[in-house]
């Protein structure tokens, strides 16, 4: 069986919109090959709207889950028309998230997949997470399911994105949690210097950590959490931002650089994790990188260009590919709802 699905995802760090165009085959087990794959970065306007989203009313937010669902549709349209792709079997869209509550049995991404239809007249399978936080999931991380259906030849697979999740083989079934925030907060501290986001760790390598802080944040009742656990915006606006009054904003990217470094190789070590695959924008944080190894005797695998900038829409394209064929798509093993399941609404 061939399937070829365009997968899309935004990240909480707003980079842009990634669009991955692959192609799934399964025979003894499923097998892919990207076929295009591009980021369009956010106009300042579109940027500014999906990060004061969480501010917005009730019907402020339902008229922008409409506006962001045909800008997304327009979006692929123009991607399919560039590179003048056929054959698609289904467009599967991850949305933009807005809240994420899922104690409160809340999760949101919007992106309407109706107004992606509407704008490309595709089959669209949407809203992955709902689901799984009414069965008693956390609704996250749902990325473990293509690290165990394509890339389970590593003993773990971390990403390093607005926040850092990792997935791994634990008593024979698959667990994954969040680990740490990082771009969401690397990148606010940024903005102090006119950037978007810190090149290499340039900046943070130039200054000086602050052990109290360091500390503090360490000490946050998350990290000592078992799994499963997720992250969200609203956690770091409770924890984390209100921590970092009257600390220069160049030791505050030192510190909070050196802090995602002790939890990530943390987690690597007290888990004996020997190889792991590493993805995401925080992966060319080569300063953050170099940090980690000095933590752990652990191998830290960075792929090619394509793996690290798209992994995540690649594998939510696998999970429209998988709803499509009514196969299970999100692990019970890594969100903690109360069975696997096959996730997903198809427009």
């Amino acid at each position: 069986m061939i399937l070829r699905a365009l997968g899309l995802m935004s990240g909480t760090s707003l980079d842009g919109l990634d669009i991955c165009f692959v192609q799934f085959e399964k025979q003894d087990q499923w097998s892919f090959q990207i076929l295009k794959a591009e980021t369009i970065p956010y106009p300042k306007n579109w940027a500014d709207k999906l990060r004061n989203s969480i501010y917005l009313s009730a019907e402020e937010l339902l008229e922008l889950n409409a506006e962001y669902g045909f800008y997304l549709g327009k979006s692929v349209r123009r991607f399919i028309d560039a590179y003048q792709l056929k054959n698609i079997d289904i467009i599967s869209s991850h949305g933009h998230t807005v809240f994420h509550q899922p104690q409160k049995k809340i999760t949101l991404q919007i992106g309407d997949g109706r107004a992606i239809k509407l704008e490309t007249g595709l089959p669209v399978i949407y809203d992955f997470r709902t689901q799984d936080v009414l069965m008693g999931g956390n609704g996250a991380p749902l990325v473990p399911i293509g690290d165990e259906l394509l890339f389970s030849h590593y003993d773990a697979c971390l990403n390093l994105g607005g926040f850092s999740n990792i997935s791994f083989k634990y008593n024979n079934r698959r667990i994954a949690f969040d680990v740490v925030p990082v771009n969401i907060v690397l990148n606010k501290l940024v903005q102090e210097f006119g950037k978007d986001y810190d090149e290499n760790g340039d900046l943070a390598r130039t200054g000086t950590i602050n052990e109290k802080l360091l500390d503090r944040l360490g000490s946050l009742h998350f990290y000592r959490q078992g799994h499963p656990k997720s992250l969200g915006i609203e956690w770091c606006n409770d924890h984390i931002f209100n921590s970092f009054e009257n600390i220069k904003a160049i030791d505050l990217l030192a510190t909070f650089t050196e802090h995602i470094a002790q939890q990530i190789s943390n987690v690597i070590n007290d888990n004996a994790l020997k190889n792991i695959l590493f993805t995401g924008g925080g992966t060319y944080n080569t300063f953050l990188i170099e940090k980690i190894r000095t933590k752990t005797s652990a191998e830290i695998i960075i792929p090619e260009k394509q793996i690290i900038d798209y992994k995540e829409a690649l594998i939510f394209a696998l999970m429209g590919a998988l709803k499509l064929t009514n196969d299970i798509n999100v692990l019970s093993s890594a969100t903690g709802s109360y069975r696997d399941h096959s996730s997903g609404i198809i427009a």
